[in-house]
């Protein structure tokens, strides 16, 4: 709530579309044939196939070939320094290419001016505060003036404003509202974060069948994020029967455009045996690309597979890189397993303090599992005073959460049982995930 079909670039230009368009120009300048060649050359490598007129040649961000692009566009703007519509493409092709800092006086010139296209993408910086300081209710009020008057882009880009609540107060029927807007003009990644919104029951009624048709729609078009969240709807039976085989169809189709939930999740069928042959190696390989692009749960379900030395020869020192990675990145599970490491000498010595930091982490962030091992850690006295109320309390965070290991350990120390306290052996189980509404700047298609 993952990479954008890259359009053909089918330059199409006939001589009274480009004269149109310049006669937005200032009065003075005339439209001599050199200058529409120059223009028409920055549209074919600049221009968005969301503005009007640019619906044939337009691209998306990321299929922008920034070189030619900038080459073109500053040609197109030495012709004619006057033009908005070139500062704009210039500024675009720049932010591709990560020259924010040449972007951005192109772009906020350009969107004082109206244009659309401006106010959209210097609106998602001053939201990101990319090559910007960040500005968040600017940034809205930019995406707002250009979603008013219909630009899908700034739509969508509004809808997650609303969404998060950055830089408007957070409302998600506002935010589905916005999304809805977009997807009906065909946006696929508004198309995908409608049907989160109608898969999450956000500002809607929860409809799964509802969520398949947008994800549906989002996949035909070719998003990464339509085709992972309607495999997770394959895998797990929701609005559709359960389907593995079409699932892997489809995270393999995200997987193909170097889609981070994509890969994870269809190493995760491979590893399993599910709806594809079981893979072991090519899970491995799977996991890793996704763990390259710093997705924390494939940097776990990497580890794991290096811990048990499953489609990889084992190696302890790598197993716990990566679930060190993940874990500073967020994924809890691999924090517990990191604990457990240490906390059994497993790989390395026996390190009390270093299981205790790591599986406080998951039990403070609300892990059951995690919770249930700091209430062995203080029950035992492990590297802690040993502390029967301090374990209790944890015992009972687990036990709330429906774990059965922390209810078996709760009510055994409530009865004063003298079993041994039981911490569980890690969490061993990889999990696919759906791909979330985003607006981190590659995956903006404007």
């Amino acid at each position: 709530m993952g990479s954008i079909l890259k359009p053909e670039r089918g330059l199409a230009w006939g001589g009274a579309v480009a004269g149109a368009v310049l006669g937005l120009m200032a009065p003075a300048v005339t439209a001599t044939p050199a200058l529409a060649a120059a223009f028409d050359d920055c549209a074919a490598e600049a221009a968005s196939q969301w503005e009007a007129g640019f619906e044939t040649i337009g691209k998306d961000l990321s299929g922008i070939d920034t070189k030619a692009a900038i080459a073109a566009c500053q040609k197109a703007l030495k012709a004619d320094d006057s033009s908005m519509q070139v500062k704009t493409w210039l500024g675009r092709a720049y932010y591709a290419d990560s020259q924010d800092s040449k972007a951005v006086p192109l772009l906020e010139e350009a969107a004082k001016d109206g244009n659309l296209l401006a106010l959209a993408t210097f609106g998602d910086m001053l939201v990101m505060g990319t090559g910007v300081d960040k500005d968040m209710e600017r940034g809205a009020g930019l995406l707002q003036e250009a979603a008013d008057q219909g630009f899908a882009p700034a739509q969508n880009s509004l809808g997650l404003s609303y969404d998060y609540g950055d830089g408007v107060d957070q409302d998600y029927y506002q935010a589905q509202r916005w999304y809805r807007a977009a997807a009906e003009q065909g946006l696929p990644r508004a198309e995908s974060n409608l049907g989160l919104m109608y898969q999450e029951g956000l500002g809607l009624e929860r409809d799964y069948i509802a969520a398949a048709a947008w994800f549906a729609r989002a996949a035909d078009h070719g998003d990464a994020s339509g085709q992972v969240n309607l495999g997770k709807l394959y895998q797990d039976g929701l609005g559709v029967e359960i389907d593995n085989e079409r699932a892997a169809e489809l995270y393999e189709k995200a997987a193909d455009q170097g889609d981070m939930y994509g890969l994870n999740n269809l190493g995760f069928l491979k590893e399993n045996g599910l709806g594809v042959d079981e893979d072991l190696e090519g899970a491995a390989e799977l996991y890793e690309k996704a763990a390259d692009q710093d997705f924390a749960l494939a940097q776990h379900n990497l580890a794991l597979l290096y811990e048990d030395g499953r489609g990889v020869e084992q190696d302890y020192d790598k197993a716990m890189e990566l679930y060190e990675k993940a874990a500073n990145g967020g994924e809890l599970r691999a924090a517990v397993n990191l604990g457990l490491l240490y906390l059994n000498g497993t790989g390395t010595d026996v390190d009390y303090a270093k299981a205790l930091q790591w599986t406080q982490m998951a039990a403070d962030g609300g892990q059951p599992i995690g919770q249930n091992n700091m209430g062995h850690i203080y029950e035992s006295g492990l590297g802690v005073k040993a502390d029967k109320d301090e374990a209790l309390h944890w015992y009972q965070l687990s036990a709330d959460q429906g774990y059965e290991l922390g209810i078996d350990n709760l009510t055994r120390l409530q009865n004063a049982g003298e079993d041994a306290a039981t911490a569980d052996d890690g969490v061993e189980t990889q999990t696919t995930t759906s791909a979330p509404k985003t607006k981190s700047k590659d995956k903006i298609s404007n």
